[in-house]
């Protein structure tokens, strides 16, 4: 697997978790100003994955089912 094919997973799995999360805040919200909190919640919630995914210890646990990166490179 690339590591563009890993980063591109490992990005649909921080933008999935922060709208999963957002989710029922969005949908309570019948217009779009009203849903513009749910949308900072999910930025921010996929922001926040995106930099737990980037301390070592969530890297070496990536490592283990195939997402990590590899020092930038593609792995074979």
């Amino acid at each position: 697997m690339s590591t563009a094919t890993r980063r591109t997973i490992r990005t649909v799995i921080q933008g999935a978790v922060g709208l999963a999360v957002a989710l029922p805040a969005i949908v309570d919200a019948s217009g779009v100003p009203d849903s513009l909190p749910g949308v900072a919640v999910a930025m921010a919630v996929a922001g926040g994955l995106a930099r737990v995914m980037a301390l070592p210890a969530v890297e070496a646990l990536l490592d283990r089912v195939g997402l990590g990166l590899v020092d930038g490179t593609d792995a074979k």
